[in-house]
Order: C-alpha cells, then structure tokens, then sequence
C-alpha cells in the first residue's frame, strides 16, 4: 500500500528547475532508496517532502496517507510521523544526549532512551550526559541522531547519505537501526549514490535531473552505477564525491 505519492512534481531554484515532473510511490513498511549522479535531485526531493523552508514552493501535490501536505509547514509534516536525518547532523552546545533525544520524542522516558541508544551501540551511561557539540565524532552524531529517531517511532524516515563521514563499524549499526525501523513497520527512504547503501533497500528509484529515469527492486537498477547510465549518459561516482548540486 502507498504511504507518499509524488504527483508531477516540480521545483524551481533560483531560476533553475531542480525537479522536472517527478512522480513516484513510497510503499508503506519498505525500504526504498533514491539514487542517482551527484545534482540528480535526490536530497532536494528529500527536503521537498519534508516541506523545509525554500523547499515547499512546488507545482503538482505531495499525498500522505491520501491526505495532501503540500500547504502543510515541517512542524505538521512531522506531527504525522514524517522525518528526515540529515547527512551532517547538527550539533548543539549545552544540550545533552538525553535532552536532545527527548526533545524528539516528548514520551520517552529515561529506559526508553536508553533503549534507543543501546540499539545503535552507544553505551547509556557514557552517553546520556555528554553534550551534542563537537567532542561527538562523525559515526557518533550520525548513531545518536538515529537513535533519535528510533525513539520518535515516526512512519515515513529519510536517511540523507547515512554512510557520509563514518567508518565501516559505524555504518554497520546504522543498518542494524534501518532493520529495527523496518520491524516496527516504518517506511524507511535511503537517499544515496553508495552501492554499499542502496543494496540495504529493496526497491528503488533513479534519478537523473530532477526526472525518474527508471525504477524497480536494486538488482535491476545496480547496473546503472556499474557503467554510464544508459538512458542519460551521466557518469554516476559511487562511494564518493559530494552532492552540492542537489541543494
């Protein structure tokens, strides 16, 4: 069953159409990825559904749950169980670990935050006190802004390039965290050009300026980052390289 329909979905920046007549299905307890070369449009769409500011002012509709949140500001989005993870996650001075995750999710009490930070490999009672400031490595902020969400318990979570700037021990728990997302029966939205990464998903979706250039389970869109993308003829660099042109 669907859980967000892109409908026609453009966006123009700055004069420059960033999504081009997007349309796409997000199933409802799956694992997706978005894929594509570096400015293909997969972080822009990433914002897009999440309505953040600069990010809303779009031609076609966004349906969730049947309902359209296209009018809808990020505080309502995310009231319905809508969540993004940014690729560079936050830091904020003077706030602890425990704060921060409880400033997600209103309900969860010191056990549940435990729970959460336990089931990304982060030791409660080293971590529960700790500042999210700059003494968190890279692997560190990424583990505890997903255990964040782990503990929100949101429907629809969108991981923006969850293996930028960790190593591989941490990247393994953040897919221990995707598998715990999908058990509890979230829809789980990857959105990378890392092959290691999209091969988590089971379906997925290729873009190629701000188009849908194909679409299908991973083993049918793999290919495209093994050689030039057919249908467009752009060389994808997977596992490297930035995506500033997607902003």
């Amino acid at each position: 069953m669907g859980i967000l329909e892109i409908d026609n979905v453009s966006l123009t920046i700055e004069d420059k159409k960033i999504l081009d007549g997007l349309s796409l299905d997000l199933w409802e307890g799956h694992v997706h990825a978005v894929v594509g070369p570096n400015g293909a449009g997969k972080s822009t769409l990433a914002f897009t559904i999440m309505g953040l500011e600069g990010y809303r002012d779009i031609d076609g509709d966004i349906r969730y749950n049947g309902e359209s949140i296209t009018p809808l500001a990020v505080d309502e989005r995310a009231r319905r169980g809508i969540t993004l993870a940014w690729q560079e996650p936050a830091r904020y001075e003077g706030l602890s670990v425990a704060s921060f995750i409880r400033a997600g999710a209103a309900d969860a009490d010191s056990d549940d935050i435990a729970e959460a930070l336990e089931q990304v490999g982060l030791a409660p009672d080293e971590y529960m006190g700790r500042a999210v400031d700059d003494t968190l490595s890279g692997g560190e902020r990424k583990k505890l802004e997903l255990a964040s969400i782990l503990a929100m318990r949101p429907r629809l979570v969108m991981l923006d390039e969850p293996d930028s700037g960790i190593d591989v021990a941490s990247l393994e728990k953040i897919f221990e965290g995707i598998d715990l997302l999908r058990s509890y029966g979230a829809t789980v939205v990857l959105i990378t050009h890392s092959m290691t990464v999209m091969q988590q998903a089971e379906h997925g979706f290729l873009l190629c300026g701000g188009q849908l250039v194909d679409k299908g389970r991973m083993e049918t869109l793999l290919p495209y980052f093994e050689q030039e993308c057919i249908p467009c003829g752009h060389k994808n660099v997977p596992d490297g390289g930035s995506d500033d042109g997607d902003e």
